[in-house]
């Protein structure tokens, strides 16, 4: 009973952790020439326990045949493979001519045909004598020169190995190639302590062997710890997680599935997690989602959880998992947006007092007049000037000046309300107007209310109380002109009529 466990201790229980390794680094990424070297290479290792069991319960005379045909040959693509393995990884095979690469590692293979046409036995033992229940080979010159030769590729792998670490600056891959080279290091000393000395009985034939355990147990701590021969679908995880416009995966119920970093920033007041997709897209989003329309470059708005906010999306629908789902890649534009809104604001207003400056005004009370003219109404301008401003600003400086208009501004939008528009000219001007008119006693009423508000308009600035003196005069269409010039200069008559009666009363 003991005799048939230990074999499948010693071998089989290897084999099986040698195809789950090999399997599982092939389909990480089998396109990728680095997963295909190292799944070989730990098939390698498969195959020589492999032969080593079946040896095992062969009869003493099948063990020479065995051994040059199988084990040593197999032995001989092992060293080959690890170098070509070591070459790809440092990306070193680049500076090589393609005449050379990858053909240059596996000249050693050549051997492999030459022996087996020869029968040749230069490269393994042929002799095999009962050692209690191991038959132990008989070793030879060629078994040593075979083991020191796959030792020396082995080293010389290692070498390179650490020079590549010692050139490279990043410490992920620094990381990567201190495990390996350690890895390596270990599994060397154990080939060569248990390939150059013996035991006998005490140990299993070719006990350097489980050196390939030690190499696999390497890779494994590699690939766990860092990104190294890791899934292909991986690196489009990192990209997903480092990407800085916020993607979210819902199905089509809403149900959110995954968020990467930036979606949870995006929507930080929200539990990605317990929240439908629908509640948080705009209605026309959440439209286009339930219908399965296209989502291209769409600016829209959606709900963070403390405020709406604009947003570019861009979205496409994927089956994942036996579902419909739908991906939506999002940027934050508020920022932008709120600036577009502000450019164009300024635009067609005052940055001072926000009233809409001389061009908006133009424009709005030629679109006016058209309206009068149709309706067959009356319109109303009204050009105010600020008195003594100029001294208020040589007096007590231009922040006195700045706040004076900003106050007069309100003023006016105050007394405007809806029933027209009111704008700042320039300097010290500002102009207003109202349409419909009914009669000119109601022109006449607006200025007067004008006056009355200027005249007990005060403004504090610092220990002075400001005065805010002003002077109107007003035209109307079509009375006094039919076209916005002959109107405002109309009105610019009348209101320097006004001054100058105020001045010879005072």
């Amino acid at each position: 009973m003991l005799e048939s466990l230990i074999p499948i201790a010693l071998y089989v229980l290897p084999m099986l952790f040698f195809f789950y390794m090999g399997i599982n680094v092939l389909l990480r990424n089998p396109k990728k020439v680095e997963h295909r070297l190292v799944s070989i290479a730990i098939g390698c290792y498969f195959l020589l326990f492999l032969e080593e069991y079946v040896r095992y319960q062969l009869p003493l005379e099948y063990s020479s045949t065995l051994s040059s045909l199988w084990f040593a040959n197999v032995g001989i693509v092992l060293p080959s493979l690890s170098f070509h393995f070591i070459i790809k990884l440092s990306g070193a095979y680049r500076k090589m001519p393609k005449w050379l690469y990858p053909y240059i590692f596996y000249l050693p293979l050549l051997i492999i045909p030459v022996g087996i046409m020869n029968n040749s036995t230069f490269i393994s033992s042929q002799q095999f004598v009962m050692a209690g229940m191991w038959k132990v080979p008989v070793y030879n010159t060629s078994y040593y020169a075979a083991l020191t030769v796959s030792i020396l590729i082995s080293v010389a792998s290692l070498i390179f190995l650490s020079r590549h670490q010692a050139l490279n600056r990043s410490s992920e891959h620094q990381a990567i190639y201190r495990i390996l080279r350690r890895g390596m290091s270990i599994s060397l000393s154990w080939i060569a302590f248990f390939g150059y000395f013996h035991f006998g009985e005490s140990l299993p034939p070719y006990p350097y062997l489980y050196g390939g355990l030690i190499w696999c147990f390497t890779l494994q701590v590699a690939m766990k710890k860092y990104d190294f021969l890791n899934f292909d679908h991986h690196r489009y995880k990192k990209l997903f997680d480092m990407n800085p416009a916020a993607i979210l995966l819902a199905n089509v119920s809403g149900t959110i599935k995954e968020a990467n970093p930036s979606a949870r920033q995006l929507f930080s007041f929200v539990d990605l997690d317990d929240t439908n997709l629908h509640t948080l897209a705009s209605e026309d989003l959440a439209s286009k989602l339930q219908r399965h329309q296209g989502i291209i470059d769409m600016e829209t708005k959606v709900w963070n959880g403390e405020q709406w906010i604009d947003i570019l999306v861009k979205g496409d629908y994927v089956f994942v998992e036996h579902e419909d789902h739908v991906i939506l890649i999002m940027r934050d534009i508020t920022v932008k947006k709120e600036q577009q809104r502000q450019i164009a604001f300024l635009a067609y207003h005052d940055s001072l007092t926000e009233l809409p400056n001389r061009r908006y005004f133009y424009q709005e009370l030629e679109k006016s007049i058209v309206q009068a003219e149709q309706h067959q109404e009356q319109l109303a301008i009204i050009l105010i000037d600020l008195d003594y401003f100029k001294e208020t600003n040589d007096r007590y400086g231009h922040q006195a000046g700045d706040e004076m208009l900003q106050h007069t501004a309100k003023l006016i939008q105050q007394l405007v309300g809806s029933t027209g528009m009111a704008a700042r000219l320039g300097g010290d001007e500002f102009v207003l107007f109202i349409h419909p008119v009914e009669h000119q006693i109601q022109v006449q009423k607006i200025v007067n209310q004008l006056n009355a508000v200027f005249a007990q308009a005060e403004l504090a600035y610092g220990n002075d109380t400001l005065s805010i003196p002003m002077s109107c005069g007003a035209s109307i269409y079509p009375q006094d002109g039919t076209d916005v010039d002959t109107l405002l200069n109309h009105a610019d008559k009348a209101m320097y009529r006004s001054k100058r009666q105020r001045k010879l009363k005072i």
